[in-house]
């Protein structure tokens, strides 16, 4: 008997302290910084986002969505034996002990399963749920909790105005199981890490302290034009390895990035923008957790159902992106 791996319970959370285009405004004039709520939601498609409270970590977020996950598959945490989270924001500098540890205690868990961190940044929920499908498929693991978690809140320079408007703070997950029917269908990873310098957070630590910058840094130009080429592309890989095509996309699922980068996708690969899940305009870039976010939403409003086709794509820093085709 062939192995699958399937999504079988989605699930997130948003922290509650949600921040409109004119609160944004308003706090940024008062450090002298010009901005509006047109000019925002003109060049991203953002008209809200969240933020975490001081102690809420990326661990906390995470929590709550993979409860949520976990109801909506019928499973209790001791029924996983692994967990993967995606996040570039971990609980700790130096990404240890791994965020995927802490959700586990936090969740209860007892049965000693694995838990592992990926980054991939805004790429890593796609990167994530490839790993979980290759644990299941080779029969490695059964029960795959995936998260994608962020509190891009703690990295934002707000005296930058190109990027503290764009991004916000959240969790999604889902929960993948072994299956005789197909599940995911493909999936496709690639890196370039001759980009590695277009977004970044350019910091180290050195002897205790910040070496460099805390902050995060984006080529805005310069990530866009690549990120609308390699997404129709990995897209079209993806659906190809599925034998598969475009037209048999029953909703496509883009990272919550900029409205502009998904609609030139949809676009591209001739889908109309009706079959496209937005949720970026209510809580903006929150990079390895928007993937998770909309397909949740998306999942409980009854738009997406069982047996859709279901393309999820990413790009982030590295460069980083890739494509995970689901049947659900």
């Amino acid at each position: 008997m062939t192995l699958y791996s399937k999504i079988i319970g989605t699930g997130s959370y948003l922290p509650e302290k949600r921040v409109t285009n004119q609160d944004l405004t308003a706090q940024l004039a008062a450090k002298g910084i010009e901005t509006s709520d047109e000019w925002i939601s003109s060049r991203s498609g953002i008209s809200a986002r969240h933020y975490a409270e001081p102690e809420q970590a990326s661990s906390d977020l995470a929590v709550h969505a993979a409860r949520n996950a976990l109801e909506m598959a019928g499973m209790k945490i001791d029924d996983i034996d692994l967990i993967i989270v995606a996040s570039s924001t971990p609980d700790f500098f130096g990404s240890f002990p791994s965020t995927a540890c802490i959700v586990q205690r936090k969740l209860g868990q007892t049965n000693n399963g694995a838990a592992v961190d990926v980054q991939a940044v805004c790429s890593g929920f796609v990167y994530a749920v490839s790993t979980a499908d290759a644990f299941i498929k080779a029969g490695v693991h059964k029960n795959v909790l995936v998260i994608g978690a962020e509190v891009f809140s703690r990295i934002l320079n707000f005296e930058d105005r190109t990027t503290c408007v764009l991004f916000g703070d959240g969790a999604g997950a889902i929960v993948m199981t072994g299956s005789d029917q197909p599940g995911i269908l493909a999936t496709k990873l690639h890196a370039d890490g001759r980009y590695s310098d277009i977004l970044s957070v350019p910091g180290s630590l050195a002897g205790g302290a910040v070496a460099g910058s805390s902050y995060l840094y984006m080529d805005g130009p310069a990530v866009f034009k690549l990120a609308v080429s390699v997404l129709e592309k990995v897209a079209h890989e993806a659906l190809e390895h599925a034998g598969m095509t475009p037209g048999q996309i029953d909703w496509l699922v883009p990272h919550q990035a900029n409205i502009r980068i998904m609609n030139g996708t949809a676009k591209k690969l001739g889908l109309p923008l009706e079959k496209m899940i937005v949720t970026v305009d209510q809580h903006g870039n929150t990079s390895a957790a928007s993937i998770p976010l909309a397909l949740d939403q998306a999942v409980r409003d009854g738009r997406i159902k069982k047996g859709d086709n279901v393309m999820m794509e990413g790009v982030g820093g590295g460069f980083t992106w890739g494509a995970v085709l689901a049947r659900m």
